[in-house]
Formats: C-alpha cells, structure tokens, sequence
C-alpha cells in the first residue's frame, strides 16, 4: 500500500507570541497508533494568544518539507529578543506491515532580515512484527559544523556504503543548501541521494525521508489568513485544490479574479473544469439548489501568444439565470474557496487540512454541522482557528485545544469535561471563573474601556 502519514504533534519555540507551546493531535493524547479514522482539532482563544502562529509554522514547516528556499518574511515570525526559533513536528507513517513513529526539528535563526536553517535533526523509531526500535536521531545537520555533512557516523556511512560517489554529492548538496537557503534534508539535491533504494540499515530512513516529502507536497494544506483576506476584498476567489494525476498530482490554489474574467490555456481550463466538478458534487447539498459552472466568454490568445480561453466562475440556482459568482456573500465564496480540499480531506486517510479562521462569514449552525459530519464520517485530519464557539458543542474533549495568556505554555485542554458537559458553557465559565491549568483569557475592564472611547470621543470633538 502507499504510505499513509499523519501528523501526531506539532511544538513551536520563540515563534511570534509564543515562547512554548504544544498542540496534540486527538490519536496522539489517546495514545493510539492508528489511522482509520477522522481526527479534528480546533483551536479556541482570545485574539493575540497564539492560534495562528501555529498555522504559519505549518505553513512554513510544509515549504521546507518540499525544498523550498526560506521566504524573507520568516524572519519576522522569530520573536523580537530572540535570535533562535524552533519548530518541532512529530510523525506517524503507516507503510507496509511497518509504522515509522519520525521527528522532525528545525531551528531557525535571524540573520539581519533574513533567517537560517542553522540545524534540524531527523529522528525515527520503527514498529515492526510487534517490536519497536527506540526513537533515535538518524539525521542531525548543523549549519556551523563545517566539518561534518551530517551526523550520526554510522548513518552517513551506510549512504556511502551503497555508491562512494554518495560522499561527494552529499558535501556538494549541502553547500548548494545553504547557498539556496533551504532545507539540507529535503533539499532536491540531497533528497535525490536520501531516497534512493538502499538495502542496508538505512532503508527506512530513506523511506522515512520519502513519505515526509510527498506528504508535505499533495497531502498537507494549510489556508492562511491571507486566502479569506482576498475573499474579503472582493478581488479573487482563491480555490485550494488537489487533483489525482500520475504519480504525484496536483495541489495548490487554483486563483480565480472576481472582478473580471481570466484567460487560460487549455491545460488550466481542464484543470478548473474538474474543480469546479467536484465542488459541485457536495455544494448542493451545503447550499440548497446552488452549483457553479465555469461559462466561457470565448477564445482569446494568452500573453505568450497561444489560444486560450476567457472565462468566469458563475453561480446557478434552481430556475434563476446565471449570475457571477461575485454577487453571491462572502460565507459562499469561503465555503466555495476550501471545499475541493474539505472533499480531498473527507476521503483520503493522508490527508491533513489546516484552516485559519474557519468560521469567517460561515452560518454558526452550518459550521457545526460541517465539524460534526468531518468527525463522524470523514478519513484525513483537519486542523482549524476560530471564534465561533459552537465547534465545542460539537466535537469532544479531545478535540478542542485552547490557547492561554501565558506565553511559557500557549495550549492546553480543558480539564475535568465529562461526556454529559457543554464545552461552550465550560469554556465561557473558565474565562470568567478560571479553574482551567492556565488562564484562558487575560482579562479586559469593561469600565476602562467605555472610559477610554469616551476621552477618544471627546478629542475628536476639539479637533
């Protein structure tokens, strides 16, 4: 079978507002090694406690898992009076009569405006016929030992065990790296040489190396801020996609502007044409008498002088002229944006969705409903921000994380939750009561605050 990867934890240190903190994976705090089922986590807390600081280093974690040279912008994300920031994610793949339980630690340092992948470590513990090896480091890369290509000895030495010409292409796949300000581990140059067919020890790190990557690139999504901001503004309709083709496929956003029609080649035309198939096999039933069709204004060449074809994205209902899909409110446009990757989520074991801010502009009633059929029915992993609170009459215990005012401990779960207990009611009663191990939510002064718009209103006034 091919491999099925899920994420099990995910830790970040020095990042944004966060000094530590931890979210769990529901399988993982159960303790259980399996698969087969949905899992969901929702991230619930007031505004600046941390939530979407784990989406980015997702985010950021999937761009180095695929190779991907540092964006500029990381650096803003290592905490002011910090130089370093870590990102720790753990891994369970499910092969062949074989689970890899793989760690994966990253330590990014500021340099000027920029940031540097200084080391990261791989680390892997095979389950097999009913033994489990101990979790131990295989791969440990450190930026400022120029001596050494990668430590420990024993695993470098079985790379060059299987090709002596491994040893130089190794050193030169480090320097091109660093020079490229990317990953050594997933680098392309040396993951080339990591994921070759090794018959000695290092075969399954070599299937290790193999999974991450692959995972990283057609099986994790993660929808930022920005993907619902363009929605917001009214200026494209980002859809996140994945679609089967050979041996990898296809994912990414597929933009689509609102304002006006957009040309594609025949290649991309096709590609939207099977998006927009698959969104409309769930939309109807989200949207009573709705689907959306891809209507074609005709054939105008592109700007490298080939045919293509203009297009826009319309919305059709039941006995109603089509309509640009402009028109309809921005919770359609949303729900529309991530379905393609909600329906790749609901069906596929590997997949994981990661969603910040999934409740904006949808119907309170409606997002319970989705969180609710995902959890009992679905097959991949969804991760997800919001302020709407009716996820937590919906999912259990296990599900739901919360991000606290203390910077050293960002997540916790609520404590004490019995079956018979509303988690809302719960939740709202650890802010104003407390009870929980950390304070859930750093209190404001209703008083203080209608004072303050007062002498703000009063200035306005003299001006």
């Amino acid at each position: 079978m091919e491999s099925v990867v899920r994420l099990a934890s995910l830790k970040i240190s020095n990042t944004k507002n966060v000094r530590n903190g931890q979210i769990i994976m529901p399988n993982t705090f159960r303790k259980q090694l399996d698969y087969k089922h949905a899992e969901v986590l929702g991230l619930y807390g007031q505004n600046g406690s941390g939530k979407t600081a784990v989406i980015d280093a997702l985010y950021y974690l999937q761009k180095i898992m695929i190779g991907s040279a540092l964006e500029n912008e990381i650096a803003d994300y290592i905490e002011v009076n910090e130089k370093e920031a870590e990102i720790t994610a753990d891994f369970n793949i499910f092969a062949d009569s074989v689970i890899y339980e793989a760690g994966y630690k990253i330590t990014l340092q500021r340099n000027g405006k920029h940031a540097e992948i200084v080391r990261e470590t791989l680390s892997c513990a095979v389950n097999e016929r009913d033994s489990r090896s101990n979790k131990t480091v295989f791969m440990d890369y450190q930026r400022m030992d120029k001596d050494i290509v990668f430590s420990p000895r024993k695993r470098f030495n079985e790379v060059i065990e299987a090709n002596a010409e491994n040893k130089t292409d190794l050193i030169v796949a480090r320097k091109m790296a660093e020079k490229e300000n990317c990953s050594y581990i997933f680098g392309e140059s040396s993951r080339e040489i990591f994921c070759r067919c090794y018959e000695n020890d290092f075969r399954h790190y070599s299937e290790t190396i193999k999974a991450l990557f692959k995972f990283a690139l057609k099986d994790l999504f993660v929808i930022r801020n920005a993907h619902s901001g363009v929605i917001s503004a009214n200026f494209l309709l980002p859809m996140a996609f994945r679609i089967e083709q050979d041996e990898i496929g296809m994912k990414g956003d597929f933009a689509v502007p609102l304002t006006e029609p957009i040309i594609l080649n025949e290649e991309r035309k096709n590609v939207l044409d099977v998006i927009v198939e698959q969104v409309n096999m769930v939309l109807f039933t989200i949207i009573p008498g709705m689907k959306i069709a891809v209507h074609n204004h005709g054939m105008q060449l592109t700007d490298s002088g080939e045919n293509g074809y203009r297009v826009e994205i319309v919305s059709i209902r039941d006995g109603m002229a089509p309509i640009p899909i402009r028109m309809e409110s921005e919770g359609i446009i949303k729900i529309i944006s991530i379905l393609n990757a909600l329906i790749q989520a609901f069906g596929n074991f590997s997949i994981c969705l990661v969603i910040d801010e999934l409740d904006a502009g949808i119907f309170e009633y409606m997002l319970g409903e989705l969180l609710d059929i995902f959890s009992k029915s679905a097959k991949g992993q969804l991760i997800f921000t919001s302020h709407n609170l009716r996820a937590l009459e919906m999912l259990d215990k296990d599900s739901i994380m919360l991000s606290t005012a203390n910077p050293d401990r960002r997540y916790i779960r609520m404590k004490n939750v019995k079956a018979t207990n509303n988690q809302r009611d719960m939740y709202l009663r650890g802010i104003t009561l407390g009870g929980q191990d950390e304070v859930i939510y750093e209190e404001t002064d209703s008083l203080k605050i209608a004072r303050a718009f007062r002498k703000a209103g009063r200035m306005i006034q003299h001006e």
